[in-house]
């Protein structure tokens, strides 16, 4: 892993002042409407939408696609940039909303490549659920600094230390409390904020606005007991005299390491706690970090500029069939027109309209420094795991392709629309949605895909952005692998197997399997070929 040095070669003030980070965690802890507050605190958007809500009021701005906005989830992931002042800084945020969904973690985890830190939300009442520890896995992986946000404190949520020791046991990692809760559930008035000694007061009338702020000396103030019944105040002076004795203090160099989180409290449907969190997100989170590449790692205070996408989104404008390669530059400073190299195809790209999001409101980008996140809209060259750069041959490594684990044969309703149907499969095959495999033997294709729900999602997207009913059906086989070794074993292992054989979109041999049987006969009579679940998304 890369070393991420705290003072690293001073980078250009523009550099950093940006902060990469994206926000995990299980569906329904609240992560969209995390995000819609970070606008709203970020003066990019006037009035937060909320999940729930009635009516228009209640179009989120980072769920953009049909399906998103009828469930109430998040299907894809979306890229915002918005300024944030904090204090005397002016920092620009960039921040990654990703699905919470387990059926769309393909996409959250190779997002999770392109940022630097991440932050994790958790339900108050529930604690660490499942697809949290999974996506905490991924960040653990990339030694990611994590800041953990306890959201839902309005509601009836469990015991403070009870939380604190469940993240602390499944995701061994200590955590420090930046804020504390003062009661809970109806009683909630509000935190103390442990790392600036604020009282943080929650005004339950008005949810759009910013809680108020009163700077106390200590926990011993008489100004506090003005604001929090006796009963509150002593449990919170007693809690926090505990949690001094057990809870490690806030250390900024484990938390960049990935060994230390730091856990707010509050409630971000009444925007309480969030502008803390952004505050300390600023103040400690990291600036641009390294990039892992083949030959050798790219520096953020590199002149040259180079880039890597990390996800591909189709027909986000369905008028104009556009696609958008998300980017992430690892360094230098961009500007609109610029041309790049395409290391993959060798071959220059003047970027001249590159755009910056805000969910699916965009803007042309005339500019962009190494941390961004900007689109680029074109007609399939750019893929997953792509390098863009001024000139050199290097390539950003670590995007991980997974093998899917369902499998279902995909038909169109309409025979004769077989040929459409192939160039809709391919468009979500390079966006990364789904796994499209044409076996050598039949016609037909064979989808593959990480959860049930996206077969939904594919169907309903295929039928909109391209008017075709397809149906998915039951396939006989359970898993695909990624064939590789020497090419005359390559070949007499599919002139022996050809009813096993498939291509995916890149072209690569896929070896079609119903039993793990399978798998273990291949390896003991071929074992000089690797039968992988992975592939990393590259040339």
């Amino acid at each position: 892993m890369l070393d991420r040095a705290h003072n690293a070669p001073d980078l250009p003030a523009e550099i950093a002042r940006r902060r990469t980070f994206a926000i995990i965690s299980h569906p329904d802890a609240g992560k969209t409407t995390l995000t819609e507050k970070f606008l709203l605190y970020g003066g990019a958007i006037q009035m937060a939408g909320q999940v729930r809500a009635k009516g228009e009021a209640r179009r989120t701005r980072s769920d953009f696609m049909q399906m998103e906005k009828d469930r109430g989830i998040s299907v894809s992931a979306s890229a915002m940039s918005f300024d944030f002042a904090s204090g005397d800084a002016n920092y620009r945020f960039n921040l990654v909303d990703t699905p919470g969904h387990s059926d769309f973690s393909e996409d959250t985890y190779r997002t999770l490549t392109a940022v630097d830190a991440a932050i994790m939300v958790i339900d108050g009442a529930k604690g660490v659920e499942s697809q949290t520890q999974k996506l905490f896995e991924v960040c653990r992986l990339r030694d990611l600094p994590i800041l953990t946000f306890c959201n839902k404190m309005d509601r009836e949520s469990r015991d403070t230390f009870e939380i604190i020791d469940e993240i602390q046991e499944n995701l061994a990692i200590d955590v420090t409390p930046a804020s504390w809760p003062i009661g809970v559930g109806r009683e909630f008035v509000g935190c103390y904020d442990v790392l600036n000694d604020r009282l943080e007061i929650m005004d339950r009338a008005d949810r759009n606005k910013v809680a108020e702020s009163i700077k106390i000396a200590g926990l011993d103030d008489p100004k506090l007991a003005d604001h929090v019944p006796a009963h509150l105040l002593d449990q919170l002076r007693e809690e926090l005299e505990m949690a001094k004795e057990l809870l490690p203090k806030f250390d900024a160099q484990a938390f960049l390491d990935g060994t230390l989180t730091p856990i707010w409290f509050g409630s971000a449907i009444n925007s309480f706690g969030v502008k803390e969190l952004m505050d300390g997100i600023g103040r400690y989170g990291p600036v641009p970090q390294p990039q892992s590449a083949e030959p050798r790692h790219i520096g953020p205070d590199e002149n040259k500029v180079m880039g890597f996408v990390f996800k591909v989104q189709a027909n986000m404008d369905p008028k104009h069939r556009d696609r958008v390669a998300f980017v992430r530059l690892a360094s230098g400073h961009f500007t609109r027109g610029q041309k790049l190299t395409h290391v993959r195809t060798k071959k220059p790209m003047a970027i001249s309209n590159p755009v910056l999001f805000l969910a699916s409101d965009r803007e042309l980008a005339e500019e962009a420094w190494a941390g961004d996140i900007i689109g680029i809209p074109n007609h399939g060259q750019l893929r997953i795991g792509d390098t863009l750069t001024e000139g050199e041959a290097i390539r950003v490594t670590g995007i991980p392709s997974f093998a899917p684990e369902l499998l279902q044969n995909c038909r169109a309703g309409d025979p004769m629309k077989a040929k459409h149907l192939e160039k809709a499969l391919m468009q979500f095959a390079e966006e990364g949605a789904a796994k499209v495999f044409k076996p050598n033997i039949g016609s037909g294709f064979i989808v593959g895909v990480v959860g049930a729900l996206q077969f939904e999602v594919l169907a309903s997207r295929i039928e909109m952005e391209y008017g075709l009913p397809v149906r998915f059906e039951p396939s006989q086989f359970t898993s695909a692998r990624w064939v590789s070794g020497p090419k005359a074993a390559v070949d007499k292992f599919v002139n022996a197997n050809k009813q096993h054989i498939s291509h995916d979109n890149d072209g690569d041999i896929v070896f079609m399997t119903r039993l793990q049987w399978d798998i273990d006969r291949v390896e003991r009579d071929y074992p000089e070929l690797t039968l992988s679940a992975t592939k990393e998304m590259m040339v």
